[in-house]
């Protein structure tokens, strides 16, 4: 599919896609959110893919927020729809995706941004990363799953910090929030999310989906964490992926995982 903000293309069973609107900094407009989805929803459908890395053309951002004038004339319903739309097709989505994503955040990842670099499986960032929730400094909060998700990752008081003040943070001090996995070098952030992602390739994409499915499940509400982790559990004794798996090591040879 040709898409007009993104870029997507495969190597080695992983799926790069980059937003690709650097004279606006990749801002997140309603098209290129709608080009993500179906980016996301191609990789997610695609057995020879394993892995997904996210991440923003050139330098100097991940996504530096969201295209206000897209939104600045609304008035509170279009608000709310903005907000509902959005968290379904991309946030949610990308969240619950049964295949692995991972942030490579490669400069300003503020607002959406962050929200959506949040919402991926994990983050990893280079040294000239800067991250932060501006929203307050416009009147706003974030939409984008950014009140929720925050918390669950730096915790309560850190969160409502970077909320209320709408300030940013650096790589490191991401690192130390656990905002983020690693902090690396511009020129190595890419190579080191692929070495991470040749990692996850090498194991069962059918034990890592209900792995996802299982840990997302303890921040949802009115849902047993513990009860989805026992039924995942259950459930990988029947695919074929267990069988190659447990007979590999009683073996002592490498698996060969078929992904079923």
């Amino acid at each position: 599919m040709t898409y007009n903000n993104i870029l997507s293309e495969t190597s080695n069973s992983i799926c790069f896609i980059t937003i690709n609107r650097p004279n606006k900094l990749n801002a997140l407009n309603k098209e290129t959110i709608e080009e993500l989805h179906e980016a996301f929803k191609e990789a997610e459908e695609d057995t020879d893919i394993k892995v997904i890395i996210l991440t923003g053309s050139g330098e100097k951002a991940f996504v530096a927020g969201a295209d206000i004038s897209e939104f600045a004339e609304f008035d509170v319903n279009e608000g709310k729809s903005l907000a509902a739309k959005g968290q379904e097709i991309l946030f949610d989505f990308v969240e619950n995706l049964s295949k692995p994503v991972i942030a490579a955040v490669n400069g300003f990842a503020l607002g959406g941004g962050l929200e959506l670099a949040m919402a991926c499986h994990f983050r990893v960032a280079s040294d000239n990363a800067k991250m932060g929730l501006p929203e307050v400094s416009l009147g706003v909060i974030p939409g984008y799953g950014g009140t929720q998700r925050l918390p669950n990752l730096v915790g309560k008081g850190r969160a409502m910090e970077m909320i209320m003040t709408a300030g940013m943070i650096d790589a490191n001090q991401a690192l130390s929030y656990g905002l983020v996995n690693h902090v690396t070098s511009q020129e190595e952030l890419l190579p080191l999310c692929e070495k991470i992602a040749g990692k996850i390739s090498r194991n069962s994409s059918v034990a890592i989906g209900a792995a996802i499915k299982a840990i997302n499940a303890n921040y949802e509400d009115g849902i047993d964490g513990f009860e989805v982790e026992i039924n995942e559990f259950g459930n990988c004794f029947g695919t074929d992926d267990f069988v190659e798996g447990t007979t590999a090591f009683l073996q002592k040879r490498k698996a060969e995982f078929p992904g079923s």
